[in-house]
This record gives structure tokens, C-alpha cells and sequence, in this order.
């Protein structure tokens, strides 16, 4: 890059990466994991789900087809900072209205470039998820190692509160684009629901849209009997970071809602509601996070391959003797990557199905939950 920067990331251990700033020059510290998608930059940075957190992008080459006005999936970036092999210099693409390094100025985000990103993910693997700063501006190996050490741990954070919406309010938007259309809603009604908004991702709520359901979004900490007063069809609980565990009065709402009306969760909203059923949840090691991951679906056989992002899983022993049954498998780890009631009328996937890597294997997903909502099964799509 022209004008280079130093920068350094520092982890707990004291390992230490020396790089090229971009973006902004300040300093960022949360959890560093690693991504293993080969493109979707702008939307990851975005993600609710990923406050808290430095993100290390695997693949080396980063940048090239710049940023738009359409990908974010939040209304600010929401990561701390990013690693990267090879920043880009240049963006070529029809939909490109800015490069990223200038984007990550604008929103005061920090970036490093030209480390072995490979050496930093193979430490991540081996010896787990680990805190660590990044700086531009601090450039003391000692002082950086000592301030990722006073870093909380990532269990035990509840980080919804930080990514919620203040207020209520109605999303009708459906997809932009032409080329991004799936299902349409052709002649149906329109089914009214409430999104719980944990850190909701804006492509999920266009796709309950598409689904031709209209989602009045509420705060996490909404009670169950407020959700229940506006008399909805059926209720959805969003993706978002940290722990679940942690979030106490998400569950608290979710039990008061178990068997009173249709729910379908995806990934922290996943979590939550197997701790409102009685289950419990754990930490991973390294979390998953990418858009090549492999699920297989229990009642069809059929494999998925699906976007992922979570650090913590349902514990699928401890679903015993609840009302849920494990639905779905992660077939990298074996790790449960769904659920279902039908006495609850209540399923939940620890992936994304309104992302698109398959590209739309699991997009089948909100069919059923429209389904449900109209007499269905919470196991088989429609």
C-alpha cells in the first residue's frame, strides 16, 4: 500500500504480528477468530454477531471488489478490527461505490494487512479462540500484550444489549436486487410476526419479507406478555454475539412464549431457545465461522452447505428429556446444528439460512417456519 502504517496485533500470550495498518488509525481489542469465507468482507463486518471480536479473514486476497451501499447488514460495522494477508488496492466490481480501506475510515475501523494470516488461524486452532489489540497507534509489543490480558473472557459477556434496537419498528423491505430474488410471496397473505432482535442481520429480515411475512422488530429485552399483546402469527429470534448463557431475560421471555405461538430461531436465537427448553449451551473451542460449512439434515438426509458464525453450541446430550429433539448435524465436528418441537411449534438452525454459500440449500428454512405458522409441521418444510 502507498502511505504505509505500522501496525501490530498482539495477542494474551504475548504473540505478537507485525503489519501494515489500514483504515483508521486508533486502537481496537476484543476476541480474535478467523473466517474462513472467500468473500462477504462487507457483510461480516456488519454482522452484529461479531461485536466484540477481530476478525481474521483466511483467505489471503481482500478488498478486490470493494464495498456498495447494499451488503451491510447492519446500520454501522460492528467487528473491532480485521486481519488480512493482502489488502487490495484497488476494487473492481459494477456494484463497488468505495474501496475498503476508505470505508474503514470512515467508520473509524482499524485493519492490519501483510501478516501470516495462516500462522495466526493454525494458533487459533491449536490452542483455541484467544483475546489480543489491535494498533496503529500504540506500536509497544509489552504495553499491547499486558492490555489483551485485562480483556474479559468472551464467556460470560452478554453482548445483545450492545446491538439491540432502542425502539420498535416494522421491516417491509424485501430484496433490492433482481439477481438477489428467491422465492417471492406471489399471491399470499401476508403473516404477521415479531422479530426478537438479538444483533438481527438485515438479509433475515429480507427474507422473512420474501417469505411473505412482516416482522415488527422489538428489543431483546422485551417481555413475552408485550410480544403476546400485539397478537402475532408467529415469532422469530435473531442471530447475535457473546454468550448466551448470559442473556437471562431473552430466555425468560422465550419460555413465557413456548407453546403460545410458532418460533423459529437461527444461530444466538438457536441457542436461546434451547436454554429456554432446559438445555444447555458451551463454548467452542474456535467457534465456526465461514461459508463452507457442511450440515446434514436428519429427517431428509440431504447435506447443506451453509454460512456459519457462532463461538458457543447447543449441547446436544442435555436435550434430553426436554420437549426438543436434535434436527440437523455439523459434519466437520459432529456438533448440533438444530432443533425442533413440535409440541412448542418451535425449531431452531445454528447457521444462516439467508446467506447464500449453497447458494440457497437452506433457504427452504423460512418456508417452514411460514408453514408453521399456518398449521405445519416444525420438522418438515412445506
Amino acid at each position: 500500500m502507498s502511505n504505509e502504517r505500522p501496525a501490530l496485533l498482539v495477542l494474551a500470550d504475548g504473540t505478537t504480528f507485525h503489519g501494515r495498518a489500514f483504515g483508521a488509525d486508533t486502537e481496537r481489542a476484543g476476541e480474535v477468530v478467523f473466517n474462513t469465507a472467500m468473500t462477504g468482507y462487507q457483510e461480516i463486518a456488519t454482522d452484529p454477531s461479531y461485536a466484540g471480536q477481530i476478525v481474521c479473514m483466511t483467505y489471503p486476497h481482500i478488498g478486490n471488489y470493494g464495498v456498495n451501499d447494499e451488503d451491510d447488514e447492519a446500520r454501522r460495522p460492528w467487528i473491532e478490527g480485521m486481519v488480512v494477508r493482502d489488502l487490495s488496492e484497488s476494487a473492481s466490481n459494477f456494484r463497488s461505490t468505495q474501496e475498503l480501506d476508505g470505508w474503514f475510515k470512515d467508520h473509524g475501523l482499524v485493519g492490519i494487512e501483510g501478516i501470516d494470516t495462516r500462522k495466526l488461524t493454525r494458533r487459533i486452532r491449536i490452542d483455541g479462540a484467544v483475546n489480543g489489540v489491535l494498533s496503529s497507534v500504540d506500536l509497544d509489543p509489552a504495553s499491547l500484550r499486558a492490555k489483551a490480558e485485562a480483556l474479559p473472557s468472551m464467556q460470560g459477556q452478554d453482548l445483545v444489549k450492545r446491538v439491540t434496537c432502542n425502539e420498535s419498528y416494522e421491516w417491509r423491505e424485501g430484496w433490492p436486487a433482481p439477481w438477489m430474488k428467491r422465492d417471492g410471496n406471489g399471491e399470499r397473505a401476508a403473516r404477521r410476526i415479531v422479530a426478537l432482535d438479538f444483533g438481527v442481520k438485515r438479509n433475515i429480515l429480507r427474507s422473512l419479507v420474501a417469505h411473505g411475512l412482516e416482522p415488527t422488530v422489538v428489543p431483546a429485552d422485551t417481555p413475552a406478555e408485550d410480544i403476546l399483546a400485539q397478537e402475532p402469527e408467529g415469532v422469530f429470534l435473531s442471530n447475535g454475539p457473546g454468550d448466551p448463557a448470559a442473556v437471562t431475560y431473552a430466555v425468560d421471555t422465550i419460555r413465557g412464549l413456548l407453546g403460545k405461538v410458532p418460533i423459529f430461531g437461527i444461530c444466538l436465537g438457536h441457542q436461546l431457545l434451547a436454554l429456554a427448553g432446559g438445555a444447555t449451551t458451551s463454548k467452542l473451542k474456535f467457534g465456526h465461522r465461514g461459508a463452507n460449512h457442511p450440515i446434514r439434515d436428519h429427517a431428509t438426509g440431504k447435506i447443506e452447505i451453509t454460512s456459519q458464525n457462532h463461538g458457543f453450541v447447543v449441547d446436544e446430550e442435555s436435550l434430553g428429556g426436554t420437549a426438543f429433539q436434535p434436527t440437523h448435524t455439523n459434519l466437520n465436528d459432529m456438533t448440533n446444528a438444530g432443533i425442533a418441537s413440535e409440541e412448542h411449534k418451535a425449531f431452531g438452525v445454528q447457521y444462516h439460512p439467508e446467506a447464500a454459500p449453497g447458494p440457497h440449500d437452506a433457504a427452504h428454512l423460512f418456508e417452514r417456519f411460514r408453514g408453521m405458522i399456518e398449521g405445519g409441521s416444525a420438522t418438515v418444510t412445506p
